[in-house]
């Protein structure tokens, strides 16, 4: 009921190459999850805000007929979705053409 040992270098080649197919497919986790989800809040909230300092400023500076405002915060809602949205398309990709090698 030997086992036969395994030569030193042929166990580093088989923990070398757990460790690579680990570090190419870490495969989908809670905390991915909740890292992706804080990404896409965080690409919409800093536009929105900062369009909403950027607006309070202007009007107090440069008063309009309309409120510089919440012309801000609607565009930086509309810039916040679109970095969201490109960043999750460019994810998709990369996710996408790893697979295809497989």
């Amino acid at each position: 009921m030997t086992r036969k040992r395994k030569s030193p270098v042929e166990d580093i080649g088989r923990r070398a190459r757990r460790r690579e197919r680990a570090r190419n497919d870490p495969g989908s986790s809670p905390l991915r999850g909740l890292g992706v989800f804080g990404m896409i809040g965080w690409s919409i909230a800093v536009p929105t805000v900062g369009g909403a300092f950027l607006g309070l400023w202007l009007d107090r500076h440069m008063p309009q007929a309309f409120q510089w405002t919440i012309a801000l915060i609607l565009g930086g809602v509309a810039l916040g979705s679109f970095i969201a949205w490109a960043w999750v398309s460019k994810e998709a990709n990369d996710k996408g053409s790893e697979h295809d090698d497989d």
